[in-house]
């Protein structure tokens, strides 16, 4: 039964599970003070004080009533609560402030925004709902425009299909028209845009309240013009104003005013309004006009010596270790001062000469606050040369002649004269005042420097002209693309104009971190032994035109080593092989075994035990690597080493399958054989030349052509990069373990490559 108590008698009990914290409570009491208590408190009585009762339940109301007695709005004491009087112990009366607290539920954002959309009505009074609510005025004209989101919009907040967030994003603009453009791209796929996103999109064809130019033009003359403010309720960014040509319109037209007052009252040749605080782009195609100083007067120059004077003598005072902090402060401020003092001093001001006026002008820009500033750097439309005539230069023929000596006697100390200058075309200013002369092939006809763009646009055209000539002249196409692989002589300077490069891979490890092989230091024998006398020359001109002078079968053989040199070590971030990298060593049959071999330092000291003997018993069996169970690992390796090696003295079939044998890592895995590989290598059994030497007599033709131009008459017929041709077969030509001949003789590639192992 609900009953009414008097608030003085009421106390907060320790049995509710509300805590205090952050619960508006201003707001509570302001709509209490207006409308009353709408829904009665829960209490039960207490010990003490005598008569009194807790408030278990309604603790919020109850605080909000306390804020109101405290403020002279009630009475505690006639003030009547109404109140639900509950008994029991306190773990029921605890389970009850838990359930009332428990199922409260609050409304949805769609539900709020049309309630206060239905309370207001038509034309309702805003500031007198915020009164009663205790809220805001512009809370109150946020939820009406979220209740006038476009129909699907609204929906999706009423549905929960879109948070409260993203409903106010949308709502950033009243325009329905707006919020359905972005609706229709994003809707669709909201967890592609973050509610920050849809706001930019809103915002991209308005201006902020706050940008300079709006700033410049005010609100009150912007709306005057016909322009719309879209008032932003969500957050503290600033309005948007949705017609920003307007108010683009009136600050050109304030500052093209300003500009024109200006310009006549300095009698400047212009004025250029710039509608920012940057001139970088409405400066190009101009010229700075550097402007001489004035001399430093004779007090200028007695104060900069009295000052530099003083602070050499404060310094050293500073560097006293028993000074006294309150003295040393007092130091620190006074060099700080003179510091000040002598910069400003040190300033001398610029002399803009009068019939220089009508020939240069300034930029009047706009600052963030939204006022113009006019610049202080004086441009021109031509190049121009200023420099100041000291007024004793001119009295040099009167001193010859011994005219003026009167004047001079009866002037005394009549004030210096005033300097007369001399102002030059044709040259271009620096910022250091000297002159720069424009580039022949930067020059417009007349001397006038290009632009910048129109010098970029120019160069990449002729480069086309190049490249449409190359075409016709495959052979020297092909030295011109070697050279710039192979030469590296100037690396940091010169560039040979091409993206033609063949630079090392990125090793997965360093060069000196890897155990070396038979075939590295084949490698390395092969570079040594290339024809390197064109890199001898300083010009990288010199060097090409001695590069293209060489023979065709040296210049083969730097390409042959340029691609051997080009091959990466695996693909980036993965083991995996490269496909073609296989596919090239099918090609050329390479046998591993016979460029590399497993020793202890480059694979068995860096696997386990158990690997070992599961290896030794793959060639051996069994009973091989039973022999070294019992043994340690290091003394296996010892024995693997030797075994693969060829030097163990084993069975004749375990010493086979041991030199062939390379781990995994090592193989080259073939590629899928296709249908047209299975008939070529049917051919290839029936007698017919081999697809890999097919494919090394094609290239070294394509090659060869293109080194020695048209036809000349030779045959064509037994050509070959890689050495000089003797007549003998293909099969004769190759090294004896099946690997390509990469340079040189291929005989004694086969001799150097068993002395090495």
């Amino acid at each position: 039964m609900i009953q009414t108590v008097k608030l003085a008698k009421l106390v907060l009990s320790d049995i509710n599970v509300r805590t205090r914290g952050e619960d508006l409570i201003e707001q509570f009491a302001a709509d209490i003070s207006a409308r009353g208590i709408l829904q009665n408190l829960v209490v039960a009585s207490v010990k003490k004080p005598r008569g009194s009762y807790g408030v278990i339940a309604g603790s919020r109301r109850f605080r909000a009533l306390k804020l109101l007695a405290e403020r002279g709005e009630i009475n505690e004491a006639e003030y009547d609560v109404p109140v639900l009087i509950l008994t029991g112990g306190n773990d029921e009366l605890s389970e009850a402030s838990l359930a009332e607290n428990f199922h409260h539920l609050n409304m949805s954002p769609a539900d709020e925004c049309r309630a206060f959309q239905h309370c207001l009505g038509q034309g309702g009074d805003i500031d007198a709902v915020a009164k009663r609510f205790g809220i805001t005025r512009r809370f109150v004209e946020g939820r009406l425009r979220l209740a006038n989101l476009a129909e699907p919009i609204f929906e999706a907040l009423k549905s929960g299909a879109m948070t409260l967030d993203m409903a106010k994003a949308y709502a950033s603009t009243e325009s329905h028209e707006r919020q359905l453009m972005v609706w229709n791209s994003y809707g669709a796929n909201s967890y592609h845009a973050s509610a920050d996103t849809i706001r930019r999109v809103i915002a991209n064809e308005s201006m902020k309240s706050t940008d300079p130019v709006a700033r410049l033009v005010g609100e009150e003359a912007y709306v005057a013009a016909g322009g719309i403010v879209d008032r932003d309720l969500f957050s503290d960014n600033g309005d948007r104003w949705t017609n920003p040509e307007i108010a683009q319109a009136l600050a050109a037209a304030a500052m093209e005013a300003e500009a024109k007052r200006i310009g006549e009252e300095r009698g400047l040749a212009w004025i250029r309004p710039v509608a920012s605080n940057s001139t970088w782009e409405a400066a190009r195609g101009l010229f700075h006009v550097h402007l001489p100083s004035l001399p430093l007067t004779e007090a200028q120059t007695i104060r900069i010596s009295e000052i530099e004077a003083r602070l050499s003598i404060v310094s050293l005072e500073m560097e006293d270790e028993d000074l006294e902090e309150e003295a040393w402060q007092a130091l620190d401020a006074e060099h700080d001062a003179l510091s000040d003092e002598l910069r400003d001093a040190g300033r001398r001001e610029k002399i803009l000469p009068p019939e220089l006026a009508p020939r240069v002008g300034l930029f009047l820009t706009l600052s963030q606050d939204g006022s113009m500033e006019l610049g202080d750097t004086y441009y021109s439309e031509t190049p121009l040369s200023v420099t100041m005539v000291e007024p004793d230069e001119g009295d040099e023929d009167a001193a010859e002649t011994g005219e003026g000596d009167a004047e001079d006697e009866t002037a005394g100390d009549a004030a210096p004269r005033t300097p007369t200058f001399r102002i030059e075309e044709g040259e271009t200013g620096t910022i250091t005042g000297n002159t720069k002369e424009v580039a022949p092939d930067e020059a417009a006809p007349g001397g006038k420097a290009l632009s910048q763009v129109l010098l970029d646009q120019l160069s990449v055209q002729r480069r086309d002209v190049l490249g449409a000539s190359m075409i016709a002249n495959p052979a020297l196409a092909l030295d011109y693309m070697l050279f710039a692989m192979v030469d590296k002589t100037d690396i940091m300077s010169d560039s040979c104009g091409t993206t033609i490069r063949a630079s090392h891979p990125e090793d997965p490890v360093r060069y000196d971190a890897y155990p070396k092989s038979v075939a590295h230091d084949y490698l390395a024998e092969v570079r040594e032994g290339l024809d390197a006398s064109w890199t001898e020359h300083k010009s990288m001109i010199e060097r090409f035109d001695a590069f293209r002078a060489l023979d065709d079968e040296v210049k083969a053989a730097w390409l042959a080593w340029t691609v051997a040199k080009s091959f990466k070590a695996k693909e980036t971030y993965s083991h995996r092989q490269n496909a073609l990298q296989n596919h090239l060593a099918g090609l050329l049959e390479v046998d591993v075994a016979k460029w590399w071999r497993p020793t202890s330092e480059n694979f068995f000291d860096r696997v386990p035990k158990g690997a070992l003997l599961s290896l030794l018993d793959e060639v051996g069996g069994p009973a091989l690597s039973g022999r070294h169970a019992s043994q340690k690992k290091g003394e296996i390796s010892t024995s693997c080493e030797k075994l693969f090696a060829g030097d163990a003295v084993i069975e004749a079939d375990v010493k086979e399958k041991a030199l062939a044998w390379v781990p995994a890592a090592m193989r080259f895995t073939p590629a899928e054989t296709t249908t047209d590989q299975d008939e070529g290598d049917e051919a290839g059994e029936t007698g017919e030349a081999s697809a890999p030497d097919d494919a090394e007599d094609d290239l070294a033709s394509l090659i060869d052509a293109a080194l020695t131009g048209p036809d000349d008459g030779d045959d064509g017929e037994n050509v070959s990069i890689d050495d000089e041709h003797t007549g003998e077969s293909d099969d004769d030509q190759q090294i004896d373990d099946g690997s390509p001949a990469v340079y040189g003789d291929d005989d004694a590639v086969s001799e150097w490559a068993e002395a090495a192992e």
